[in-house]
C-alpha cells in the first residue's frame, strides 16, 4: 500500500471545508485542510446571515432539504457539545400582502415533506401577539431556526481536526493536484513556504473558487465544471432597539430566500441579504440602497425608521445559476462525475450551507467509501 503525506486533504477552510474535514477526522483519517487566506471562514462563511435554517422550502428529496434537515440537528447538538454560542428563536415566514397566504399553505405542506419539525400556520392576529411591531395577512411557524456563532462554530470543527492529528493551514493556496498511479493524488500547495504533498483523497470546498480550483486537477473534465454565478446581498443594520426577537422573513423571491430581519447574538437588528449579480467580489455596500431597503422592510414592519438604518456587510454566494434560471441542487461530484476515484468536488455550496455543513461533511465521507 502507497505511504501518504496525508489520508485526506481538503481545499478551503469555511464551515462546509472545515466540516468534511471533521467527519474524515472522526474516521481516523489525518487530514490537512488547506486555506488560500490569513484565517479560517474568510470567505462566505463569513459574510452571510449566520442563520440555522428549518429547512422548509427546499424540493423534497433534493440534497438540500436533506441535508439541511439533517445538518440544522447535528448543528445544534454540536454546538451544545463545544459550548457555540447560538439561539434557537423560531422563525416568522409572514405573507405581506393577502396573495401570499396561498404561498404559505405551499410553503408548510413542503416543509412538512421534507420532516421539519413543529410547523404550524397562525393568523395575522396570533403572530402580532407574538410579535406587536409587525404588519402580516397570516404567518407559519418554524420553532427549529434559530442564529448560530458561525466563527466560534468553525474554531470547534478547527479544534477537533487538530486534536484528531490533523492540521488546518492558513494561507496556503492549493495550486493544483495530479493524479498518482495506483491511486491518489499529488497537491501542489503555495504560500510563503510552497510545498508538495500527497494524499488518498481529496475533497474541494473552496466556496467562490470551486470552478478554478477544479480548473487546476489534472485529467478534470472540463465540461464537467459547471458555470458559476456570483450572487451578491448587502446588509444593512438597524441603530437602535431591535423590533422582534424572531427571525422574520417574507416569502421567498426567484432564486434566494430574499431580505428577511434578524436580531444576532449580540441583540442589534439586521436586514438582508437582497440579491444581485456581480462579475466581480466587490464587497462595497451601497448607501443609496437604504431607501429600497426601508421600503421592503416597510412591508412586515410599517414603523421602521429609515435614518436608523446603517450600511453593514455584504456576501457574494457562489450560484450556479443565472438571474431568472432555475435554482439547482446542491453538487457533490464523485468519480462517477469526473472520472477521478478519490476526488469529491463540491459546487454550488451557498445557502444553507452553513446549516448543511454537518450533513455534507457526512456525505462526503460516506461518498469516499471511508
Amino acid at each position: 500500500m502507497a505511504e501518504f503525506d496525508f489520508d485526506a486533504v481538503v481545499v478551503g477552510a469555511g464551515a462546509v471545508g472545515l466540516a468534511c474535514g471533521y467527519a474524515l477526522t472522526r474516521r481516523g483519517l489525518s487530514v490537512a485542510v488547506l486555506e488560500k487566506e490569513g484565517a479560517i471562514g474568510q470567505g462566505v462563511s463569513s459574510r452571510n446571515s449566520e442563520v440555522v435554517h428549518g429547512g422548509l422550502y427546499y424540493p423534497t428529496g433534493s440534497l438540500k432539504a436533506r441535508f439541511c434537515v439533517q445538518g440544522r440537528r447535528a448543528l445544534y447538538a454540536f454546538c451544545d457539545k463545544h459550548h457555540v454560542d447560538y439561539d434557537r428563536c423560531g422563525k416568522l415566514v409572514v405573507a405581506t400582502a393577502p396573495e401570499d397566504e396561498a404561498r404559505l399553505a405551499s410553503i408548510l405542506e413542503q416543509a412538512r415533506a421534507n420532516d421539519v419539525e413543529g410547523m404550524a400556520q397562525i393568523s395575522a392576529a396570533q403572530a402580532i401577539a407574538m410579535e406587536p411591531e409587525l404588519k402580516c395577512y397570516g404567518a407559519l411557524v418554524s420553532p427549529q431556526s434559530g442564529i448560530v456563532d458561525s466563527h466560534g462554530y468553525m474554531l470547534a470543527l478547527r479544534g477537533e481536526i487538530e486534536a484528531g492529528g490533523g492540521a488546518v493551514v492558513t494561507a496556503t493556496p492549493f495550486e493544483g493536484a495530479s493524479a498518482l498511479d495506483g491511486g491518489g493524488f499529488t497537491v501542489r500547495a503555495g504560500g510563503a513556504e510552497p510545498a508538495s504533498l500527497t494524499c488518498r483523497y481529496l475533497v474541494t470546498a473552496p466556496g467562490l473558487s470551486s470552478q478554478d480550483v477544479a480548473a487546476t486537477i489534472e485529467g478534470f473534465p472540463a465540461a464537467k465544471i459547471p458555470k458559476g454565478h456570483y450572487g451578491k446581498g448587502m446588509y444593512f443594520r438597524l441603530v437602535g432597539k431591535a423590533p422582534f426577537s424572531h427571525l422574520i422573513y417574507p416569502p421567498p423571491i426567484h432564486g434566494a430566500l430574499g431580505t428577511h430581519y434578524r436580531r444576532d447574538l449580540g441583540g442589534q437588528a439586521v436586514f438582508g441579504p437582497d440579491l444581485t449579480y456581480v462579475d466581480t467580489l466587490d464587497y462595497s455596500v451601497d448607501p443609496n440602497m437604504r431607501g429600497v431597503f426601508a421600503d421592503y422592510i416597510r412591508k412586515f414592519w410599517p414603523a421602521v425608521p429609515e435614518e436608523a438604518l446603517s450600511p453593514d456587510y455584504a456576501g457574494i454566494r457562489p450560484k450556479l445559476h443565472g438571474p431568472d434560471e432555475p435554482q439547482p441542487d446542491f453538487q457533490l461530484d464523485g468519480d462517477e462525475v469526473h472520472g477521478l476515484p478519490g476526488l469529491m468536488a463540491l459546487f454550488g455550496i451557498e445557502s444553507p450551507g452553513l446549516t448543511s455543513s454537518l450533513a455534507i461533511g457526512e456525505a462526503v465521507a460516506g461518498r469516499l467509501g471511508v
